[in-house]
């Protein structure tokens, strides 16, 4: 469980649909972080490895290695 703030504007329609829908508020934040969750993860995730790539914490492999190893070559 936690608990998040969210801009008036946000709140009110959250509170708006909930009322028209007579579902509560937590259905829809869930459904709302359900849909998005994997996007979001993928974007910090990729930025993280960037940061440790510029950082030289992490390596990368050149495309064409990684064609050749997997007999992906043309």
């Amino acid at each position: 469980m936690f608990t998040m703030r969210l801009s008036d504007d946000m709140e009110q329609r959250l509170n708006f649909l909930s009322k028209e829908t007579k579902r509560p508020k937590s259905f829809y934040v869930r459904e709302a972080l359900e849909r998005s969750l994997e996007d979001i993860e993928d974007i910090y995730l990729a930025e993280k490895r960037l940061e440790d790539i510029r950082a030289g914490k992490s390596k990368t492999i050149p495309l064409e290695k990684v064609m050749k190893r997997y007999d992906m070559g043309s």
